[in-house]
């Protein structure tokens, strides 16, 4: 199943993220509140897929590290070119 929602966040995060919500309890144990998931379900939906990912799957349900790492070019991706202005 993770493999297939993997593979189903390349082309939608958006539908994921619902697909996570409806089925699972995976984002109400990742964020303290509903404001956050539901701002990166609209603003940074990679991010937020990409943050619930590595809170379930990685060491210890915290995102720390690597992790963090890992999801800052997912931001930088959504609003640098935005920010360059192209």
């Amino acid at each position: 199943m993770g493999c297939l929602l993997a593979l189903l966040a390349l082309i939608s995060p958006r539908l994921v993220l619902f697909v996570i919500w409806i089925f699972s309890s995976v984002l109400s144990r990742a964020f303290d509140s509903w404001i956050v998931p539901l701002l990166g379900f609209f603003l940074l939906p990679w991010t937020t897929v990409a943050y619930v990912a590595f809170w379930e799957w990685g060491s210890g349900h915290h995102v720390t590290g690597f992790e963090q790492c890992s999801r800052r070019p997912l931001f930088s991706r959504v609003f640098l070119p935005e920010w360059q202005g192209n």
